[in-house]
């Protein structure tokens, strides 16, 4: 399977986009470090992790000439399992993503607590994540950096 055979099942072409590039690579990272900040609740530092797993998600997608249809359901989830598509990211490294959505779920739609661990967890994630994705840029698609 590729990308195309996504498009308008829950994918949209796009034409890549430094400046998008550019901001969602930034708020990424301020999303990471928001993460780290100590004296917030482990489900804001989870939820910021996780925002940057997801824009670094959109980057890989955007950087590829897609974006997901968030008008249809399961969007985040379509980021995440078209990694290995977009930025060859291993599948291991994807189930983890893919368990992060699922608790960040119960977090969000049944007031779940998010244990220290799985903040710290989505963290490790979310770092390596990004970058992945930005070494995936400098080899790949230059251009938009």
């Amino acid at each position: 399977m590729t990308l195309k055979h996504l498009l308008a099942i829950s994918l949209d072409a796009v034409a890549p986009d430094k400046g998008l590039v550019a901001k969602l690579l930034a708020a990424a990272q301020r999303n990471i470090a928001d993460a780290k900040i100590p004296g917030l609740s482990a489900e804001n530092r989870f939820d910021a992790a996780y925002k940057a797993i997801m824009q670094s998600a959109m980057v890989a997608l955007h950087a590829n000439g897609f974006r997901t249809l968030n008008s249809k359901p399961c969007h985040h989830q379509t980021a995440i399992q078209t990694l290995p598509l977009s930025v060859n990211l291993p599948q291991s490294q994807v189930i983890v993503l893919d368990a992060l959505r699922k608790l960040r779920n119960l977090s969000d739609y049944s007031g779940d607590l998010i244990p220290d661990a799985a903040a710290a967890e989505c963290l490790a994630c979310a770092v390596d994540l990004l970058g992945h994705v930005r070494a995936w840029l400098q080899a790949q698609r230059p251009d938009l950096l």
